[in-house]
């Protein structure tokens, strides 16, 4: 229902009108079961003033019967419809209720907890552009609360707010609060999610939920009504690849033809070339109509009919892009699958597969490995069960067009469904992989580090090349936040050994992003790999007995320690810029921080996604108390205690 405004009674189709342009949020709750994700919905209608005064009236009733309060209101009891979900306590089935505020429309999702629907989870979370996950305060961190955040990175939601409810039945204790948000930190630096907030919550009592609670004096942050209504998502859809699945050809008379269907991404305007897949024919747009009438142009997620000023052939499956900028078009795809039927996926079954318009005949033809959703460890496996989830290849029979599920969540995702029973047997998004089959982003597992693994492809020594250069080779890693200087200091090293007659290179974040990095973005997943292919290009430069010298961000501990191994620990260090935030925040030319305050950069470490400092550097250095030379001296200083120069 809508909120209450004092334009319904004056001018109702201001009220309508104001109404219909607000933005909406689709959002999830998630978690452990009992964790109160039902009742924290229930509170946010309640004191929200959404709930009819009929409905209440019938809820209050119920609480006494089969209500888990003792007789007291039970919010959990909105959404909980089901017979056997009243009668136990818990939710089975995904609940959706819709409501607005004077701010935003909004459609919640309420996902069951128990493991064994674990899939009506992940259906719940394909829509969603925020994610509630739920901590019980006296249990913290538990299996179920991994799984889900597993799947939430999965499923590519960018906001996740981490309510930590019941805090009522600990006293509202600080310490606790902050012990389970840092005990989740460290097991979230191992997903992608990028805006990740943590608000303590008593979801019975109404505390932080959506007033302020008096409770909590030690909280200064958002209440969740509050951060549900500005949390920025413009960004997330893709308005730069135009692409627009046809679901059906409208043909009402002789004199009309256009072509029906929802944009998948992207923007499209009146006069635009186009070009249709898989055929490749093109034309131009001549019109877009809707039911309310002509557009100028249309942006996701409208549906839309186009008329194209030439007669060209399309039909339900085919794709509407634009010339320049085409998805990929191939019958073999690498996926990420949550199997969701209870009889176990075997690789070599034939299934069908539907994505976007189009259902095609498919193999799942090798299950590369499962994941283990509490340690995030890849495992080998026969098959997948119920719930679990795993990297497949898939062979279809007819090609499909497709973007990485990342890129684009509309055109990367698709559903496994049996062709006997019908029934959908699994969800999977696509992963991007170069023309040969591999990922694009991939850490071996035990990647293949010291010299002695390789078979030699030199007849030079380790040993001449120090005689050679009168140095051992190594790598130092300058690792901080944006702004901290990490390029100027690595270039006064830089000068410094070579000027002392000393074979050193230096590699920079930025400059590897043109060139051996340039298809990356910013992601975790991304950064990873940008990390991942430095770190063998210092190897080949350490093998050729240089001293490598590297600057980037690198803000993820576990990507660092893959990168020792790469390298060798033993030629590997890390120096810490622990320059300050706010003093990299004033050295910030280009406006990244105030780009990122304002949500227009994601994934950007110290504002929109976690900076970790290394756990054990070899060397900190804080640019902001000393000059940049003196810092390149220590880290000079550094290498000669190592013993790799004298």
């Amino acid at each position: 229902m809508s909120h209450q405004s004092d334009l319904i009674a004056t001018d109702i189709q201001a009220y309508l009108k104001q109404h219909e342009n607000k933005q909406l949020l689709r959002f999830i709750t998630c978690g452990s079961v009992d964790d109160g994700k039902s009742t924290l919905i229930g509170r946010l209608l309640y004191d929200s003033k959404m709930i009819y005064e009929d409905h209440l009236a019938q809820i209050e009733a119920d609480s006494k019967i089969v209500g888990t309060t003792g007789g007291k209101f039970d919010p959990a009891l909105l959404t909980d419809g089901l017979k056997a979900e009243r009668e136990q306590g818990i939710t089975i089935d995904v609940a959706y209720r819709y409501f607005s505020t004077a701010k935003r429309k909004f459609i919640i999702a309420d996902t069951p907890g128990h493991e064994q629907y674990t899939r009506n989870m992940a259906t719940g979370g394909s829509t969603a552009d925020l994610a509630i996950l739920m901590i019980d305060a006296r249990h913290g961190v538990l299996t179920q609360t991994k799984r889900h955040s597993f799947i939430v990175s999965l499923l590519g939601i960018r906001h996740i707010v981490v309510a930590i409810n019941k805090m009522d039945l600990i006293d509202f204790d600080e310490a606790k609060f902050e012990e389970i948000c840092d005990e989740y930190r460290s097991f979230a630096t191992r997903l992608d999610l990028p805006d990740l907030h943590f608000i303590p919550i008593s979801a019975l009592d109404g505390d932080n939920v959506v007033d302020r609670s008096e409770r909590t004096p030690w909280y200064t942050g958002s209440t969740l009504m509050n951060f549900l209504e500005t949390v920025y998502i413009g960004s997330d859809r893709n308005l730069q690849d135009f692409r627009m699945p046809v679901q059906f050809v409208n043909r009402p008379h002789l004199d009309f033809r256009g072509f029906c269907g929802t944009i998948s991404s992207g923007i499209i305007r009146k006069g635009d070339e186009i070009m249709v897949l898989p055929s490749k024919q093109t034309s131009k747009v001549k019109s877009i109509v809707t039911y309310d009438g002509d557009l100028e142009e249309a942006f996701a997620p409208l549906s839309i009919t186009l008329t194209l000023e030439d007669e060209i052939d399309a039909s339900r499956g085919d794709m509407i892009v634009r010339p320049g900028n085409v998805p990929k078009s191939r019958d073999s795809i690498e996926a990420m699958l949550v199997w969701m039927n209870e009889e176990s996926m075997v690789p070599g079954k034939t299934y069908l597969f539907k994505h976007t318009t189009q259902t095609v005949p498919g193999t799942i033809d090798t299950l590369n490995y499962r994941v283990d959703v509490n340690t995030l460890h890849r495992s080998p496996a026969p098959e997948l069960e119920l719930n679990e989830i795993g990297r497949v290849g898939i062979t279809l029979s007819a090609p499909i067009h497709f973007d990485a599920y990342r890129r684009n969540r509309s055109t990367g995702a698709f559903i496994v469904i049996d062709r006997i029973t019908n029934a959908t047997v699994a969800a999977g998004m696509i992963l991007d992989k170069s023309g040969d089959g591999q990922s694009k982003s991939v850490w071996d597992d035990d990647p293949a580090a010291s010299k002695g693994d390789d078979q030699a492809i030199s007849e030079v020594t380790d040993e001449e090349r120090s005689a050679r250069f009168g140095q051992k080779p190594a790598t130092v890693l300058l690792t901080g936040l944006t702004g901290a200087g990490k390029s100027a200091i690595g270039q006064a090293v830089e000068r410094k050994l070579f000027d002392s007659g000393r074979a050193v290179s230096i590699i920079d974040g930025e400059h590897v992003r043109k060139g051996l990095s340039r298809d990356l973005g910013f992601s975790a997943e991304d950064r990873s790999e940008n990390l991942r292919r430095s770190a063998y290009l210092a190897h080949s430069l350490n093998d050729a007995g240089l001293i490598c010298v590297g600057c980037f961000v690198a803000p993820s501990e576990e990507v660092r320690q893959k990168v020792a191994k790469v390298i060798g620990e033993d030629r590997f260090f890390v120096v810490h810029v622990a320059t300050p935030l706010e003093i990299c925040r004033e050295r910030d030319a280009k406006g990244q921080y105030a780009k990122a305050d304002a949500g227009e950069l994601l994934n950007f470490p110290g504002v929109t996604a976690d900076y970790e400092p290394p756990a054990s550097p070899d060397l900190v250095v804080d640019a902001s108390q000393n000059s940049i030379d003196e810092c390149a001296d220590q880290i000079i200083e550094l290498l000669r205690t190592k013993s790799i120069i004298k």
